[in-house]
C-alpha cells in the first residue's frame, strides 16, 4: 500500500491540456481526473495554461461570489489563461455582459434581464413544446437518428432565433454562423480556426446590424425589438451593445441548452433504472434536470481574475493572474455531494453550479431549464424503449465546454 502511494505522489498532477476536452482522457470522463486534482492539489498552479485551478465546491463558491474579482480579460496578466479569451476587437470597446465587471455589467444585465425571468420564460412554453413536437415528428419513423443533429442542437437554435426575430428562411446561414462562433470560447484555437470564427462574428455582426435597421422603420414584437427599446433611468443600448448581446445570446445560449439535453439524455440511457423512475413519474423531471446539470455539467469551469494580492488556502495569488473555478469538480466533491458520482433524480441536494455564480450567475437558466424540461420530458414519454445507437460516443473539443458532437440512438 506505502509503495502505491508513493506511486501515486510521483505521477504530475494533471495540468495544463490535461485538463482540457483537448486531452483525450479529459474529453471522455473528466471526473475521475478532476477527483485526482482535488485530492493532491485542490488549489492547483497550471505553469502549461498560467492560472490558478480550484476544484473543491467550497473554494469554487467563494471565488464565484466574490465581488471583488474581476471577469474582464483586460484586467488579466499578459500571460496568464484570461488574456486569450481577449480578441482585438476587444480592445476596440466594451466586452459583452459575459467579460464584463459592475457597473458595466450591472446596466447591461438590468436593460437585458426583463426578457429572461421566469414568468416571461413560462409565456414561451406552449411554442417550446410545439417546436420539440415538431423536431420530433420528423424522426418518429427513423430506426436511429442522431439525437444532437436532429433534436437538441436545433431546438434552442429556433428559440433563440424566434425571440430575436430571425427569418425562418434564414436560419440555415443563422445556425452555421452561431455554430462556428461558439468556439469564441476556445482560447487554444489555432489561427487559421481563429480566423474562420472572426469571419462569422462578423457576419452576424452584419446580420443583427440589418435587422437593427429595419426595426426602425417598422413595428416588430421580438427581442432585437425589445433591446432597442430597452430603456432605464434614461439609459439605452448602443447599436454596438446590441449586437453584442444578440451574438452573445446566441452563442452561449445556445452549445450550453444542447448540451445539457444531450448529456441529460446519455445520462438517463446509461441509468436505465432513473429512466424508468423518470417515465414512471413525469413530475420528477425538474429535479432530474436539476441533477443532470450537477451530474455532467454543460459548462466545466469559469474565470475570475483578482485585481491584488487574493489568498486561497494559503496560496497567494497575484493581482492579474487567473483563477479558473473548476465547476464539474466542485458539482462531484464528495465533501458536499454523497456518492456525487452516482445519477439520481431523486436526489435532495441537487444544487450546483453549472449556471456560475453571483452577480455573473447565467441570465438565461430559466430558458434552458425550460427548455429541458420540455425536451427531455416529451422525448422519454413519446420514446418509451428508447436506448443507445451503436456508433463510439463523440464529444466536441470545446474548453470550458463539454457535450457531444453526435448521440446515435434507436427510437
Amino acid at each position: 500500500m506505502a509503495k502505491m502511494d508513493e506511486q501515486a505522489e510521483a505521477k504530475p498532477v494533471p495540468s495544463g491540456v490535461k485538463l482540457t476536452p483537448l486531452d483525450p482522457t479529459f474529453q471522455h470522463d473528466p471526473y475521475p481526473v478532476l477527483d485526482e486534482l482535488r485530492s493532491r492539489e485542490p488549489v492547483h498552479w497550471d505553469a502549461q495554461l498560467h492560472r490558478w485551478v480550484l476544484s473543491r465546491h467550497d473554494d469554487v463558491d467563494r471565488v464565484l461570489r466574490d465581488r471583488s474579482l474581476s471577469v474582464d480579460p483586460r484586467n488579466a496578466a499578459p500571460d496568464s489563461f484570461e488574456r486569450m479569451f481577449l480578441r482585438d476587437e476587444d480592445h476596440r470597446g466594451e466586452p459583452s455582459m459575459l467579460f464584463a465587471d459592475p457597473p458595466y455589467h450591472t446596466r447591461l444585465r438590468g436593460l437585458v434581464s426583463k426578457a429572461f425571468t421566469p414568468r416571461a420564460v413560462e409565456q414561451m412554453a406552449p411554442r417550446i413544446q410545439e417546436i420539440v413536437d415538431e423536431l420530433l415528428d420528423a424522426v418518429a419513423g427513423e430506426p436511429e437518428f442522431d439525437l444532437i443533429g436532429a433534436f437538441a442542437a436545433p431546438l434552442p437554435t429556433i428559440v433563440i432565433a424566434e425571440m430575436l426575430g430571425v427569418d425562418p428562411a434564414d436560419r440555415g446561414d443563422f445556425k452555421r454562423w452561431s455554430d462556428t462562433s461558439v468556439q469564441v470560447f476556445n482560447p487554444l484555437l489555432r489561427p487559421e480556426e481563429r480566423k474562420q470564427v472572426e469571419q462569422a462574428g462578423m457576419a452576424l455582426g452584419d446580420y443583427f446590424r440589418h435587422e437593427i435597421a429595419k426595426r426602425r422603420t417598422e413595428e416588430r414584437d421580438d427581442l432585437i425589438a425589445s433591446l432597442m427599446r430597452a430603456e432605464e433611468g434614461g439609459d439605452t443600448l448602443s447599436e454596438d451593445e446590441i449586437v453584442t448581446m444578440c451574438n452573445l445570446l446566441l452563442t452561449a445560449g445556445n452549445v450550453t441548452t444542447t448540451d445539457l439535453i444531450g448529456n441529460g439524455v446519455l445520462a438517463l440511457l446509461q441509468h436505465r433504472e432513473e429512466l424508468r423512475k423518470l417515465q414512471a413519474d413525469p413530475s420528477l423531471i425538474k429535479n432530474a434536470v436539476e441533477e443532470m446539470l450537477r451530474y455532467d455539467s454543460p459548462a466545466t469551469q469559469s474565470g475570475r481574475t483578482p485585481l491584488e494580492a487574493y489568498e486561497i488556502d494559503g496560496h497567494v495569488i497575484d493581482g492579474g493572474q487567473s483563477i479558473t473555478p473548476q465547476l464539474a469538480a466542485a458539482n462531484h466533491d464528495p465533501a458536499v455531494y454523497p456518492e456525487p458520482h452516482k445519477f439520481d433524480i431523486t436526489r435532495e441536494d441537487t444544487h450546483h453550479h453549472s449556471f456560475g455564480g453571483g452577480v455573473h450567475y447565467c441570465l438565461g437558466a430559466p430558458l434552458a431549464r425550460l427548455e429541458a424540461q420540455i425536451a427531455i420530458g416529451t422525448l422519454v414519454r413519446r420514446f418509451p424503449n428508447l436506448r443507445l445507437g451503436d456508433a463510439a460516443l463523440e464529444y466536441r473539443k470545446i474548453p470550458s465546454f463539454r457535450g457531444l458532437a453526435k448521440l446515435p440512438v434507436r427510437p
